[in-house]
């Protein structure tokens, strides 16, 4: 049973990622255990696939946002590992926007996760911050905008959740003379 299970689960994702029917979100949103297992497998499997990639993370945080018992076990799971992987390395700038706000949805739900991926974390951060300043791929300002703002979400998200670790992370970063314009347009508050 477990088996037809998964069969039916990893058809109805592919279905999903072809079609991104709003359906198929719904049946996916409610996934309950063990088929938590094959869903977090299915969409780790996905993520290898730089097609996919983007519906797959759409996927991802639509069932993150509906908060299934069993996310915590996420960090069980490759799919964390691949997800900041995709942060640390992807330069198509939609899935990079939508891959943050995940994170940022997900973060929460994992605190514990924190001590495993917090500098994964806080590299991403100043990677995105850099990304945001710098434009290495050449981004239409309307995506710039949203990266933009994104990371500024994930600022705030990683300040509310670690704060003497990502202040710290913030001094020793940003004291570096590469790194100084990123700190001076991106990072600096100017009221606090």
């Amino acid at each position: 049973d477990v088996k037809r299970g998964s069969v039916l689960l990893n058809g109805l994702v592919d279905y999903y990622l072809e079609t991104s029917s709003p359906q198929a979100i719904l049946i996916l949103c409610s996934v309950r255990e063990p088929h938590d297992k094959h869903l977090l497998d299915k969409l780790n499997e996905c993520m290898a696939k730089p097609a996919c990639r983007l519906p797959t993370l759409s996927l991802l945080g639509h069932v993150i946002r509906k908060q299934p018992p069993w996310m915590h076990k996420i960090t069980r799971f490759p799919l964390l590992t691949s997800l900041l992987k995709c942060l640390k390395t992807d330069s198509d700038v939609v899935v990079l926007i939508t891959g943050v706000l995940v994170l940022i949805t997900l973060l929460p739900v994992i605190p514990q996760a924190g001590k495993q991926h917090i500098y994964d974390f806080f590299d991403i951060f100043g990677r995105l911050a850099s990304w945001s300043l710098k434009n290495p791929g050449h981004v239409h300002g309307v995506y710039l905008v949203h990266l933009h703002a994104s990371v500024y979400s994930l600022f705030h998200r990683l300040y509310g959740m670690y704060p003497c670790n990502f202040v710290s992370y913030l001094r020793s970063h940003y004291s570096m003379k590469e790194n100084v314009d990123t700190f001076e347009e991106v990072v600096k508050v100017e009221e606090v």
